[in-house]
């Protein structure tokens, strides 16, 4: 959809499950100006960091544009012929079972469609997975079990509706920002919600938290049992719900009873038993209670039994189907609803239909696929782990880089490195997994595809085009469809465009579907293209009235064969990998603030990467004074798996004996510093859903004999080769951290191979302190590099010498100050970055502070800081804490 007489487009954000409406204009040199779509329901005009950034990612540098064939530039004809040769010939050889596929929430639903088609219905191998798979498989099972289908209950004015919102396993505040602030708003205007916040670390969405629970990691399921069992006991019991509308519930309460009691539940987990019995209480006496749930639940051996417990309460209370209260699952993909839609998971066929008998014949049938699977196949790990014993022998991989995602990542890199065919359509030329690839097909990305995606509350927004496809790129739907057509499959995949791929997954979910099957957009079949282009947001259902629903069991029916909602009996469990005195520590990684993934996108924003620059550990202080950890230092974490390296960052927030570790840097951003390395492969029995936040580790310095950084108008052809470092793209230059084990007397001529000759080289060395400083001008006068080489207690400052490059010439007194790394008296220094909005650093808002703004609202008046996504405003508002007389202080 165009606004009328304007170039801007409505489009969807292609982060996460938020799924938030977005304005874009595109202006010239292949520019675009981005804003919040005000109409959009999701996001009524907000938007994150990351997606107000948007603009900053769509240039072409380092883009796939052209297909790429054994390292060779080749014609399309040539890649898709060697694509359907090699399946064909592994099919020939090895049967269809021996081909995967392997696709991604980032996908579009209709190019999700295809493949599920392709590979399932026609190639007919059911080794058809996702990286939805390592978010949110286990909340597909939980709902499956307790409902009958994958059935997210509730909408989002559920959560602003609210008295008592439970956030368990999620930092709202930084994994989705904008629902966060949407949250955050209500709490203002209705003074009696509470929000407690189930979480081991201490995260940036306790800010508005009323009782946090930093539980031991593992324990979930002790604490909803011991709620259940509270509930059960004391509590408010829906019964006459609880009779017409569910089974088992009797089953569920027995097996909640053993260890329920205050004091067992509060020794399990760790907690005060005053927390525990606060949090039971607010959950028995507030009848309107969302439990918002994310990957910290999900992603765990014992996942699925996670969000069973959790559901187990709802029903209890009855509590469910009605506004403002349910268990609520939050995505982390743009589209990991829409791939469950059309069966994007090995245990699914499309529509949300199964492998039993009838959904099997039904789908065979619309498709008229005599190959269609019958059965489910391997998931996500046990995928890689398969292309790795060589069963697997031929894998597409599409819009994901599971090199780096995955748990065990280099074992299951390496098994990619060797199988017969790897094909990796991909927009980006250089990826962890690209480089692994026989063939590289170059795909459109955000801002040139069109399609569809469908949120975390079921709603399907459009994703439309406003940038031409750039060199061959191509849509993944169209390389699918001509794969198929090569293979003998054509008639079967006739499709000239977007619109004709989502009617016919329209007309799927109305085929042979009399209400016992949820996913159901009968109302939304038969759009041409017009229609489809105009199609504003929907919320699924869309029956054959056409009417969207907001909301569903709220009739108190479910899909189960009884129509009941099924209370399941979990009993609580340990981890299958514990610490132990080799590896005494809990390693836990998650997403930081500004990046997305691994980074092929936020990457290239400079701004998204002035927040959190480098890998880095986040470890309690007095973990770090046992394991000899320094703040700013260097430290390995190591486990059974492998090994990753990064910054030490001390945090009082982070549980003692647990380490958190961001996932996003890869190979081409750090050195050693892909966390997935380190995770254990251990996944949970049911859903197949990776132990992501629970690995045993071990913590230790990583010695170097320099560390240092370096700052360079242009990125080098190559990243430097030294034991350590990360790259950051910054406004107008580049920057790498370093860490070597040279000693200091050869500095100089590490320098010179780090940094080139220059025609004005200006250097300094102390080899009394092991340190070397040295920098590069031009013949115009216009710094080209610098470097810092030495112990870290000598190293300055980066932001000013980063502003050194917006200037076309250094003056005097920039020139004489370079060397010193701090800049010329009466020149500020606005420190590192806070706010990536607006890019306000840390010094900027201490001085703002100190001329008298002692609120965040304040602060935001002075300089801007938190006044867009607002997730800076925890940061904000400790700055206050620490440097506004006391006072003066207020609260946010």
């Amino acid at each position: 959809m165009h606004d009328q007489h304007s170039q801007t487009v409505h489009t969807t954000c292609p982060y996460c499950g938020v799924g938030c409406g977005v304005l874009a204009s595109p202006g010239a040199g292949g520019t675009v100006t981005i804003q919040g779509d005000p109409q959009h329901p999701a996001n009524y005009g907000r938007l994150c960091s990351k997606g107000a950034a948007l603009g900053d990612t769509v240039d072409l540098d380092g883009r796939l544009l052209h297909p790429v064939v054994h390292g060779e530039r080749a014609a399309w004809d040539t890649a898709l012929e060697t694509v359907a040769e090699g399946l064909r010939r592994v099919i020939a050889e090895h049967g269809p079972e021996a081909v995967a596929f392997y696709g991604s929430g980032q996908m579009l639903t209709e190019d999700y469609y295809v493949s599920n088609k392709l590979f399932k219905g026609f190639i007919g191998t059911p080794h058809v997975d996702t990286n939805s798979r390592l978010c949110m498989a286990s909340t597909v099972v939980g709902h499956k079990r307790a409902f009958g289908a994958d059935t997210v209950p509730g909408n989002y004015a559920d959560l602003e509706q609210a008295d008592l919102l439970v956030l368990a396993g999620s930092n709202l505040a930084w994994c989705h920002p904008v629902l966060y602030q949407r949250v955050k708003a209500a709490k203002a205007d209705n003074p009696d919600m509470q929000v407690v916040v189930i979480d081991p670390r201490r995260t940036d969405t306790c800010e508005i938290a009323d009782l946090h629970l930093p539980l031991a990691p593992g324990t979930d399921v002790w604490l909803w049992n011991g709620l259940l069992h509270h509930l059960a006991r004391d509590g408010q019991v829906d019964y006459a719900f609880l009779e017409q509308h569910t089974e088992g519930f009797g089953q569920a309460i027995e097996t909640a009873r053993e260890g329920g009691s205050v004091p067992d539940v509060a020794a399990q987990c760790d907690l005060p038993e005053g927390d525990v019995m606060q949090f039971f209480r607010l959950f028995t006496r507030t009848e309107k209670t969302v439990s918002l749930f994310s990957q910290g639940v999900n992603q765990s051996s014992a996942g699925t039994d996670k969000v069973n417990a959790i559901i187990n309460c709802h029903l209890l209370t009855g509590r469910i189907g009605r506004p403002g209260m349910g268990p609520f699952s939050i995505t982390g993909q743009p589209n990991a609803m829409g791939g469950r839609e059309v069966g994007g998971l090995a245990n699914q066929l499309a529509a949300h239909m199964d492998f039993a008998p009838g959904d099997v014949d039904r789908v065979r049938r619309f498709w008229d696929a005599p190959n269609l699977v019958t059965g489910p196949g391997n998931k996500a790990v046990d995928l890689f782990q398969a292309v790795e014993r060589g069963e697997i022998k031929a894998v597409w991989i599409m819009a994901t880089n599971p090199a780096v995602s995955l748990p065990d990542a280099d074992r299951m890199r390496a098994a990619l490195a060797d199988c017969e065919l790897v094909v990796v359509s991909e927009a980006m030329a250089h990826t962890d997994t690209a480089d692994v690839a026989d063939v590289l097909l170059p795909a459109l990305t955000w801002g040139e595809k069109d399609g569809t995606v469908t949120n975390s509350e079921r709603r399907i927004s459009r994703q439309r085009p406003f940038l031409p496809a750039p060199g061959e790129a191509r849509a993944d739907w169209w390389a699918l469809s001509q794969v198929a057509q090569r293979l003998g499959f054509g008639a079967a995949f006739p499709y000239t465009a977007p619109h004709d791929i989502f009617d016919e997954h329209a007309r799927l979910s109305a085929f042979e579907n009399d209400g016992r099957r949820d996913f159901d957009i009968t109302g939304l079949a038969g759009m041409d293209r017009a229609a489809y282009d105009a199609m504003t947001p929907r919320q699924w259902p869309v029956r054959a009235d056409g009417a969207d629903t907001p909301r569903l069991f709220d009739d108190g029916r479910y899909f189960t064969d009884s129509g009941r909602a099924r209370f399941v009996a979990v009993e609580p469990r340990v981890p299958v990998n514990r610490p132990d005195p080799q590896f005494p520590v809990v390693l836990n990684t998650g997403r930081v603030r500004d990046h997305w993934h691994t980074m092929t996108r936020t990457g290239k924003a400079a701004r998204l990467s002035a927040h959190a620059v480098e890998p880095f550990l986040q470890v309690h202080p007095d973990d770090a004074g046992v394991f000899g950890l320094e703040e700013g230092g260097l430290a390995r974490v190591g486990s059974r798996w492998g090994h990753f390296v990064g910054r030490v960052v001390l945090d009082r927030g982070q549980r003692r004996g647990n380490v958190f570790v961001p996932m996003h840097w890869n190979a081409q951003y750090a050195a050693r510093g892909r966390a997935d390395a380190v995770v254990n492969p251990e996944v949970d029995p049911l859903s197949g859903e990776p132990e992501f936040k629970h690995t045993p580790v071990a913590i230790a310095p990583a010695q170097a004999a320099w560390y240092g950084f370096m700052l360079l108008r242009e990125a080098p052809v190559a990243h430097p080769e030294c034991a350590w470092w990360a790259f950051a793209r910054g406004d107008g230059f580049v920057r790498y951290e370093l860490a070597g084990n040279e000693d200091a007397g050869s500095l100089p001529a590490v320098a010179r191979t780090l940094l080139g000759n220059g025609e004005d080289w200006l250097e300094f060395e102390d080899p009394a302190r092991g340190s070397y400083r040295a920098a590069w001008l031009d013949g115009r006068g216009r710094l080209m590099g610098c470097l810092f080489m030495g112990p870290l207690e000598t190293l300055p400052a980066r932001t000013w010498l980063a502003g050194l490059f917006e200037t076309e010439g250094l003056d005097p007194a920039e020139r004489m100050a370079l060397l010193s790394g701090r800049p010329p008296a009466g020149t500020p220094d606005t420190g590192r970055t806070v706010c990536s909005c607006f890019g306000v650093g840390e010094n900027t808002i201490i001085d703002t502070i100190a001329a008298g703004a002692v609120d965040p609202a304040a602060v935001t008046a002075a300089c801007q800081a938190g006044g867009n996504c607002g997730s800076c405003v925890p940061e904000v508002q400790r700055l206050i804490l620490q440097h506004a007389p006391a006072m003066n202080r207020r609260s946010a």
